[in-house]
């Protein structure tokens, strides 16, 4: 090893130390509930298979860089909460410092669940920006001619765009894992007769903003036993097209093709990175 290596090894170990040195200023107590409370367990194999998982995908992506702000777009539902405590638990273990700022889209649904999320995410260390609209509503009505789940998502993206840009933010973290991007595949298919899914990580508006989905190589199914372990809170979707919706129709066609075969799953999520376009249409 030359002199000249040695040396910048030693560096990247100094600014390593410096940057986790600076995380030891919490409080027992506080570090306790930034890393989730005493329910967590490092040797549970749900823990590890999601932790694997998230890295794997940050590393291919290069989703997160030093001093990133990224708004994490806290729904309410098992995944986001898993993303938002999974990113949360990363920063006291590696050498890359970033700050999260969860925000919950209110739908304006009546019977909402906002005010027992922020308490939730208030336990998890973090303050929950809700913001007030009434997009699942207006989705609803005769105005409306377009699929309710479309327009009410799309407004309320557009409105994650505008916080993202007022707090600064550069990344936007969303919760959508493994089947989401298969079934995001076969609703294109199967609805709007194009090829296409979520990408795991997506510049938009000239790289202003970068859409990031760590969960993107995680399966569904280990969340929600995760979620289960970690005694996440359970909400009640108020939305009255929660039941009814393209995306239920298309998971329950999947669960009848994959059939117990988990290879199944795998081959398709595996093919969408292995297109042979000699062999498609044109």
């Amino acid at each position: 090893m030359t002199w000249m290596n040695r040396r910048a090894i030693k560096r990247t170990m100094t600014r390593t130390t410096n940057r986790l040195a600076t995380r030891t200023d919490f409080s027992a107590q506080d570090r306790e509930k930034r890393q989730g409370g005493g329910g967590l367990n490092r040797y549970s194999g749900n823990y590890r298979a999601i932790n694997h998982d998230v890295g794997r995908a940050l590393h291919h992506y290069g989703m997160i860089d030093h001093e990133d702000r990224i708004l994490v777009g806290v729904s309410g539902g098992k995944d986001s909460m898993a993303l938002l405590w999974m990113l949360n638990e990363r920063l006291f273990r590696i050498p890359v410092d970033y700050t999260l700022h969860p925000v919950y889209v209110d739908p304006g649904f009546e019977d909402g669940f906002a005010g027992a999320l922020a308490s939730w995410c208030g336990d998890t260390g973090y303050d929950l920006h809700v913001e007030q609209t009434d997009f699942g509503v207006f989705a609803h009505t005769d105005a409306n001619r377009e699929n309710p789940c479309f327009l009410c998502s799309r407004m309320r993206r557009r409105r994650m765009f505008e916080i993202a840009k007022a707090r600064g933010c550069n990344k936007i973290a969303l919760g959508h894992h493994k089947d989401d991007i298969i079934e995001t595949l076969f609703i294109n298919m199967c609805h709007a007769g194009t090829m296409g899914t979520m990408m795991p990580a997506q510049p938009m508006f000239d790289g202003l903003f970068t859409i990031i989905r760590p969960l993107a190589f995680v399966d569904e199914e280990r969340i929600a036993d995760f979620a289960r372990e970690m005694e996440f809170p359970e909400f009640v979707n108020p939305c009255p097209s929660n039941d009814n919706t393209r995306r239920k129709e298309i998971k329950t066609f999947l669960r009848s093709l994959y059939g117990g075969n988990k290879k199944i799953k795998d081959n398709i999520f595996r093919s969408m990175s292995h297109v042979n376009m000699e062999y498609m249409l044109k």
